[in-house]
């Protein structure tokens, strides 16, 4: 098959749901080999961060000259995203060539009576049996959904467990507390891995911190460790960190927002750590271009920033994520005057988000994110207007777009932002304009 009818077969399991859980998961992998069985782990999860933490370790690793691997979802433009290997997206022709593989050994277990896999699950065996045979000497692995009962969940042995910031979110699936969604997090911590931690909130602190002393497992907080800001800018930070003892100074980042500098902090705890067990070797120079050289597309991305206006694109997507955004608008755009362009899905703490996106623009398009569950437009500009805002009301995101473009001599900012559905699809059409 070619990629195209790969990813219509992949999507075709979209039908069983997303379903929390590892008997089938475990059940495919075996058909398969147990290909995650022979891979070099870092296991990442949280509600916020932990895509970013993926991204800087990944490209440390790569810097420091390993063949390195990175699984994340959900992608922002194509489906090959998912899957990267030393910095190129897994091929359409390898695409094809592993669905087929994970398909066959999918239909031996309906074929057996077996219940089948769901579509995160399929990709999730894709990319273990893709990093295995392209004989990967790490594989970064990003959590998709809480942590116990997620796919990625069947790695046995991780070099590292990395849990980074704990909100509310998916409430539906891991639960309605800090304390439980912690504990679903926490759930993909092993006996003896070392669990490095960003996560603030003490409540999830205590939970992370009990489940690691289960396992007796190393447990490292980095919320605290002492950062001094030298410069931030649209560009980026550059910054000295006290880690572990050891003084990094001058490290610079090149993603955007504070918080990122807390993500950054946490990946070089983590990799501090492997190389004190001797699980890596990196050196000074690879970890500082590594760090400075990580991209995270969709999360508060600036586009353009030019004299005229700064275009922004951001997958903040819920309360947390619309925090940590709106703070870095006020700490790198101030006095500008700011458009924001946004469609949030319904099952989202719609109010929450709104009222973030509120406190950093007067003036919205708003519009509808490319997926079933979205709010319609109408319904939320009335959210917005209930906080004072002035709304432009566009449903569809193509002509959203168009508009918001239009405007570039009106505003300072433009900002795109609410779900990653639409983010994805805005970065698509700016990109390629």
């Amino acid at each position: 098959m070619n990629s195209e009818k790969a990813i219509e077969k992949i999507h075709e399991f979209e039908r069983f749901g997303s379903i929390l859980g590892l008997e089938r998961m475990t059940r495919l992998l075996e058909l398969l080999g147990n290909p995650q069985d022979d891979l070099k782990v870092i296991h990442v999860a949280g509600t916020n961060g932990k895509g970013s933490v993926c991204r800087y370790i990944y490209s440390m690793l790569e810097a420091g000259g390993y063949k390195t691997g990175i699984y994340i979802s959900p992608f922002i433009e194509i489906f090959n995203e998912r899957i990267e290997l030393d910095g190129e997206y897994i091929s359409d022709e390898d695409l094809a060539v592993y669905t087929d593989k994970v398909l066959k050994a999918a239909e031996m277990m309906t074929n057996a009576g077996k219940q089948s896999p769901t579509e995160f699950e399929v990709i999730t065996a894709i990319a273990f049996l893709y990093f295995k045979e392209k004989e990967c000497d790490y594989v970064v692995l990003e959590v998709g959904l809480g942590g116990t009962g997620d796919s990625t969940n069947v790695c046995k042995s991780p070099l590292i467990t990395v849990i980074t910031s704990i909100s509310m979110d998916h409430m539906d699936r891991l639960g309605s507390t800090i304390e439980q969604i912690a504990a679903e997090k926490a759930g993909i911590i092993k006996d003896e891995c070392p669990v490095v931690t960003s996560a603030k909130d003490i409540r999830a602190l205590r939970i992370i911190e009990t489940k690691a002393n289960e396992h007796k497992s190393m447990f490292f907080e980095t919320a605290n460790i002492p950062v001094t800001i030298k410069e931030e800018s649209l560009s980026g930070y550059r910054f000295d960190a006290d880690i572990q003892g050891v003084m990094f100074e001058d490290l610079q980042i090149s993603m955007t927002g504070r918080h990122q500098i807390e993500n950054a902090v946490a990946a070089i705890t983590a990799v501090n750590i492997m190389e004190e067990r001797g699980d890596l070797n990196i050196s000074r120079e690879a970890l500082y271009k590594g760090l400075k050289d990580a991209r995270q597309p969709g999360r508060f991305e600036v586009l353009s920033d030019d004299s005229d206006c700064t275009v922004i694109i951001d997958g903040a997507h819920n309360a947390d994520g619309a925090r940590v955004m709106a703070e870095a608008v006020r700490n790198l755009c101030e006095d500008k005057k700011v458009l924001m362009v946004t469609g949030i899905l319904e099952d989202k703490d719609v109010k929450s988000i709104s009222l973030e996106f509120s406190r950093i623009a007067s003036d919205f398009i708003v519009t509808e994110p490319d997926n079933p569950r979205k709010m319609a437009a109408e319904k939320l500009a009335k959210v917005f207007e209930s906080y004072g805002a002035k709304c432009t009301v566009i449903p569809d995101f193509r002509k959203a777009c168009k508009a918001a473009v239009e405007l570039k001599d009106k505003f300072d900012v433009i900002i795109f932002a609410g779900s990653l559905y639409l983010v994805g699809k805005i970065r698509s059409i700016l990109k390629h304009a």
